[in-house]
């Protein structure tokens, strides 16, 4: 039996199939109707997979933040407003990966074979993992370069099974040292973290790199792969004479922001984040796509798709809401005084 593609498939419905099996005459043998049935409910696409009356759907969410998390808890209320209420329309099957990204293989295995009919993953790293286990099961991804990482073919057109939303971490990495330095006129080195373990991470670190240039500002590069090498990071920075250090973005940095600037205080660093949360416990400034937006938005994306809809079809959106956060008793804990037209442009001040 020869099977077609799901491209070739997905502009077909019940209603040709069952056309087709009309023209096969009356003499077409009951087997033979079964074989052809059973055939096209293999190569079926992902689009059919709209749920069945009275069947409650499971959603799988791999991510290495815990389900009380600001920006996994903004998923469930994405939910929460589309109708969802878990355990009575939707069941959430969720993995953390508690910060251990290695994790990340045995948590997907375990959603795949708990056969969900959607899987969120939360971050690159988790993107990445489910990829390469199934391309079957619709994923609804967050990352900050799907095209570049090769999740998608292209923002208008997914083509596969994943869809979701860009989350623009590499974009923006100029504009956060450019903010840097209007707080620390006179800056001239900065230490730079970023986790090589996360699949984006590169990017966010060779725009950071081409801003560092373009402002005459020396980068001194740091790897960071857990959070326990950011004591000995900080301590490299302050040895060579970094005024300040950038976080690049990475679940790592978003998920132990309050650790790693309550470290980066101790040796007198300012810190400079992407996620607005860092700065709220405790980093000098933040400024990057607001992910709670993003994180509420996903759920769009898994109702679409419970409701029937391909991911292939499904265009990736780009955050369009910003935010400038700054710790107004950050800075005047490392003495720094706060420009009053960068405080302006804030969205908001945390005295």
């Amino acid at each position: 039996m020869i099977l077609m593609p799901l491209s070739a498939l997905s502009k077909y419905t019940f209603k040709p199939i069952r056309c087709c099996l009309l023209s096969l005459g009356a003499d077409m043998k009951r087997r033979e109707f079964i074989t052809l049935i059973g055939g096209a409910a293999v190569g079926w696409p992902i689009a059919g997979r709209a749920q069945q009356p009275n069947r409650i759907p499971r959603v799988g969410v791999l991510a290495s933040a815990s389900a009380t998390s600001p920006i996994e808890d903004a998923f469930r209320q994405g939910m929460r407003d589309l109708g969802y209420v878990e355990g009575q329309n939707v069941v959430l099957e969720y993995k953390d990966a508690a910060g251990r990204t290695d994790a990340f293989p045995q948590l997907a295995a375990e959603l795949i074979a708990a056969k969900v009919d959607v899987i969120f993953a939360s971050g690159s790293e988790a993107t990445s993992v489910v990829r390469s286990q199934t391309k079957g099961i619709p994923i609804v991804m967050t990352s900050t370069n799907p095209v570049g990482l090769g999740f998608v073919a292209s923002l208008a057109r997914p083509g596969g099974n994943i869809t979701g939303l860009s989350i623009l971490g590499p974009e923006v990495s100029a504009k956060r040292l450019e903010l840097l330095k209007e707080i620390i006129p006179g800056i001239a080195k900065v230490a730079a973290c970023w986790n090589p373990n996360d699949p984006s991470a590169r990017f966010s670190l060779k725009e950071t790199e081409a801003a560092g240039e373009a402002l005459m500002v020396k980068l001194q590069i740091l790897e960071t792969r857990d959070v326990g090498a950011f004591d000995g990071a900080f301590q490299a920075a302050v040895k060579e004479n970094a005024k300040a250090v950038i976080l690049l973005p990475a679940p790592l940095m978003t998920r132990n922001a309050g650790r790693i600037a309550s470290i980066a205080m101790q040796y007198r660093l300012p810190s400079l984040f992407y996620s607005g949360d860092a700065a709220k416990a405790g980093g000098l400034i933040s400024y990057g796509a607001s992910l709670i937006d993003i994180y509420r938005r996903a759920a769009y994306f898994v109702d679409r798709i419970l409701k029937g809809a391909n991911p292939a079809d499904l265009p990736v959106e780009q955050p369009t809401k910003f935010e400038l956060v700054i710790n107004l008793k950050t800075a005047k804990a490392l003495g720094l005084t706060v420009p009053p037209t960068l405080l302006a442009r804030a969205d908001e001040g945390i005295e």
